[in-house]
């Protein structure tokens, strides 16, 4: 998969494409159904996929103080978006000037003199430009003045409701991992290097790999029973808690995992960890004692949650995806 950062890295060999456009935020099951469209279109046509994208998103743009927590940072989407097929991503920078482009000029300078777009799909909701002016039906008409033709996006449904990233942050905000995966169609990830910490988990004889968020705001807050991929043997069962640590003082978001059975150096090592079951929501105890016996005891819950699975997997039953 080839990502395109930015008009001026577009070269006329970009031009002529199946394109989408949208956040794409968590890559769900719908819009896996969208990737899945694009890419049987593209086909037919014997063109590229493209999935066009904003960095930052345009909420985050408009209200970066209260939009919605992000279930995928850029890096992770990429990855979601590379399992799925696309073979280009065109991420456009989300600023002054394009909140602040009239619709037309959006049209002609990105999508006919930009990607030369030959099958547009969007969501039929879709607003863009400057005071989100342009909307579904303005691309129609465009795309009959400059022959492309413009679909809606297929809507994927479960339980009688649309899947939405919105949906699938409430389930993850309720402790709901169950209902977030089939969501997502996998079960919920974040990704990230493994970088030195204060260590205190050591003194303590609970080792973490502490993992920098890189974002304003989590779908999830608190401490997980978890899977690590990333490492030579996988999955390996975990602990992992999301948050400040309020025990220690601390201020800055982190995810720290303890993998179960396991003491070796990691740093710089890239990990995915699959988020499975919510134990508890992160507190501030009154000593390191005390935050020690109650890690313990996250430890054996967690301990207890995968020998629980262990007899559905021989079985045959039903068991979660894992998408490493």
């Amino acid at each position: 998969m080839e990502l395109i950062r930015g008009l001026h890295n577009l070269k006329p060999r970009h031009r002529g494409c199946a394109a989408t456009i949208g956040n794409f935020d968590g890559v769900h099951l719908g819009h896996q159904a969208v990737l899945g469209q694009l890419a049987q279109k593209a086909s037919e046509l014997g063109l590229p996929s493209t999935v066009i994208v904003f960095e930052p998103q345009p909420q985050e743009y408009f209200q970066p103080d209260a939009a919605a927590p992000r279930l995928t940072r850029l890096r992770e989407k990429l990855q979601a978006l590379r399992r799925f097929g696309v073979e280009r991503v065109l991420c456009l920078r989300f600023d002054d000037r394009l909140a602040g482009m009239p619709p037309d000029e959006f049209i002609r300078r990105i999508l006919v003199e930009g990607v030369g777009v030959r099958y547009l799909v969007v969501g039929d909701d879709f607003r863009f430009g400057r005071g989100r002016q342009g909307d579904f039906a303005l691309l129609q008409q465009a795309g009959q003045k400059h022959g492309f033709p413009v679909v809606p996006m297929l809507t994927f449904n479960i339980d009688g409701a649309r899947v939405s990233s919105t949906r699938a942050r409430a389930a993850l905000a309720a402790g709901d991992l169950a209902g977030a995966e089939e969501l997502l169609g996998r079960p919920y990830r974040m990704s990230g290097r493994v970088a030195h910490g204060a260590k205190r988990g050591r003194t303590i004889g609970i080792p973490t790999a502490n993992v920098y968020l890189h974002r304003k705001a989590t779908p999830v807050k608190g401490v997980y029973v978890a899977e690590v991929f990333g490492l030579d043997q996988e999955p390996l069962h975990a602990v992992a808690n999301v948050g400040t640590r309020p025990t220690v003082d601390g201020t800055r978001g982190i995810l720290e995992v303890h993998v179960l059975d396991f003491d070796r150096q990691i740093y710089g090592r890239y990990l995915h960890v699959n988020f499975l079951h919510k134990l508890r929501d992160e507190k501030r105890f009154d000593s390191l004692d005390d935050l020690k016996r109650q890690i313990f005891l996250d430890i054996e819950h967690a301990r207890e949650f995968f020998r629980a699975q262990q007899p559905r997997a021989a079985a045959g039953g039903p068991v979660s995806a894992r998408d490493a």
